[in-house]
C-alpha cells in the first residue's frame, strides 16, 4: 500500500466518481481507476460499490477512509517537521475572527517569547464563514471562530466566554444611561461588522424575538477600527466584545451594558476532525490557553512546553 494510492482513494471516496476524482489529482481517469483497483486487490476487499457512474463505499471503504486521512496527514506533517529549520520553530497556520485576532495573536506571541516557545505564525483574519471554509479545506491548524458551529465535520474545544457592550458616542442621547434596555434600542441605526459577524447574529436574533423587528444596520464594515470611527461620530451604536474595549479607542467612544440576560460570546479553537494536530499546532494551542486566564484577569495557569 503506497501513499499516493491512500490519496487517489480519498480524492475517489470524496467526489463519488472516478471522472472527477481524476480531474482533481490531474491524472488520466484509467490509471486512478487501475489504482484502486491495485489497493482493492492488494486488501483484498472491495472499497466501492460502483453505481453505473456514482460510487458509494463499502464498509471495509468506510474503514480505509477513516484510516487513510490520518495515515497521509501523518506523512505531510512528518515530511513539513523534516524540512523545518529547528532554529526558526515549528510553523502553524491560524485563523480568527476579527475581534480575536487584533488582540489575541499578539498576547500569544508575547507569551512565546517570553516561554521560549518557537513557533512561525502564519495567520488570517476572516468571519465565521470563511474560517469554516478554511479549516475544510485544511488550510488552516486551527481557527478562533465565535460558537456554536454546527458542521460535524469540526472539533470544537471552547476557549474563552466574554461579555458584549454597546458602544456609542459619549454624544449619543443613549450614553447618559448606565445600563439600557432593548427598547431604548427599537430605533437607532446601528454600526455592525460584516453580515458573517456573530455580533451582528446575537442582535438580531435578540431584537427580532423581542419585537418581530431587525435592528437598522446603516453601516457595515469588514475592520474593527472603520467601526470604533464611525460609531465614536456618532453615526450608529455597535455591539463589540469587552476584549475590543482598548486604550487606543477614538476619542469620545464609550461602552455600555444592556439590561436583562446579559450578551455574551463564547470562543472556541476549532479544527477538522480529520486533521492532524501537529507540533506547532499543539504549541499554538497550549499557548493560547495560557494567555486566556491572564487576558480575563484569571491565575495564569501553567506555561506551554517549550519547542
Amino acid at each position: 500500500m503506497e501513499i499516493y494510492q491512500l490519496r487517489y482513494f480519498i480524492a475517489v471516496s470524496e467526489e463519488g466518481n472516478f471522472t472527477k476524482a481524476a480531474t482533481r489529482l490531474h491524472i488520466s481517469q484509467p490509471s486512478l481507476s487501475q489504482q484502486v483497483l491495485n489497493l482493492e486487490e492488494e486488501l483484498g476487499q472491495k472499497l466501492f460499490h460502483r453505481l453505473g457512474r456514482q460510487l458509494a463505499l463499502t464498509d471495509s471503504g468506510q474503514l480505509l477512509l477513516q484510516r487513510a486521512h490520518d495515515i497521509v496527514s501523518e506523512a505531510d506533517e512528518t515530511i513539513r517537521e523534516l524540512k523545518e529549520d529547528p532554529t526558526l520553530g515549528s510553523r502553524v497556520n491560524i485563523g480568527a475572527i476579527p475581534t480575536v485576532a487584533h488582540f489575541f495573536f499578539p498576547a500569544v506571541l508575547a507569551y512565546c517569547r517570553s516561554n521560549n516557545v518557537r513557533i512561525r505564525l502564519f495567520s488570517q483574519e476572516d468571519f465565521r464563514d470563511g474560517l469554516v471554509a478554511a479549516l475544510l479545506a485544511g488550510e488552516i491548524d486551527w481557527g478562533l471562530i465565535a460558537v456554536p458551529i454546527n458542521d460535524g465535520r469540526l472539533e470544537v474545544q471552547p476557549l474563552f466566554t466574554e461579555p458584549l457592550l454597546l458602544a456609542m458616542a459619549a454624544e449619543h442621547p443613549l450614553a447618559k444611561q448606565e445600563r439600557i434596555s432593548l427598547a431604548d434600542l427599537r430605533d437607532q441605526n446601528f454600526i455592525m461588522l460584516g453580515s458573517g459577524s456573530s455580533l451582528t447574529a446575537q442582535l438580531v436574533q435578540r431584537m427580532s424575538s423581542a419585537f418581530d423587528h431587525s435592528p437598522n444596520i446603516t453601516h457595515r464594515c469588514s475592520q474593527l477600527t472603520t467601526l470604533k470611527s464611525l460609531t465614536a461620530l456618532g453615526l450608529g451604536i455597535s455591539v463589540l466584545p469587552r476584549s475590543a474595549r482598548t486604550v487606543t479607542d477614538p476619542a469620545g467612544l464609550v461602552y455600555r451594558r444592556l439590561e436583562g440576560p446579559p450578551l455574551t460570546r463564547g470562543i472556541a479553537l476549532v479544527k477538522h476532525r480529520r486533521r492532524h494536530v501537529s507540533k506547532g499546532a499543539q504549541l499554538f494551542a497550549d499557548a493560547a490557553r495560557a494567555v486566556v486566564g491572564p487576558l480575563q484577569g484569571l491565575p495564569v495557569p501553567a506555561t506551554a512546553t517549550p519547542a
